[in-house]
């Protein structure tokens, strides 16, 4: 008998990513090349952002202007504990109401911004 019918085949062994694993090329995203290009579209998803991000900051200051406003209504209550209302007022209460105005003008400005970022992020094929 010859060297090859004793031998059995030479197996070889082929490497490489795995099919699964392989990045996929980057998907279309119209709105970021809309954007980058400047067109009216682009222009739209932007104007679309800046209202929003300034409904969220009118809305805030609209709040805080509401509060301001009602202080020196304080001023006016008559009788001897008006001026313990005011400085309690003042100096306690005014600040967890502009806190709370404050969070929640950043969370819905977050809101925006990452409503606008998924629709001109590049999604997975």
């Amino acid at each position: 008998m010859s060297q090859e019918q004793q031998d059995p085949p030479r197996r070889e062994v082929v490497t490489g990513v795995p099919r699964g694993a392989r990045p996929r090329p980057p998907a279309h995203a119209p709105a970021r090349s809309e954007i980058s290009e400047q067109t009216t579209l682009g222009t739209t998803y932007v104007r679309s952002l800046m209202r929003s991000q300034l409904r969220a900051g009118l809305g805030a200051l609209v709040a805080l202007a509401l509060l301001v406003a009602t202080l020196p209504l304080l001023f006016m209550l008559p009788g001897r504990h008006g001026g313990t209302l005011v400085w309690a007022a003042l100096g306690v209460a005014v600040y967890p109401v502009m806190w709370l105005i404050a969070r929640r003008y950043v969370r819905r400005a977050e809101r925006n911004e990452a409503d606008f970022t998924g629709l001109v992020a590049d999604r997975e094929a």
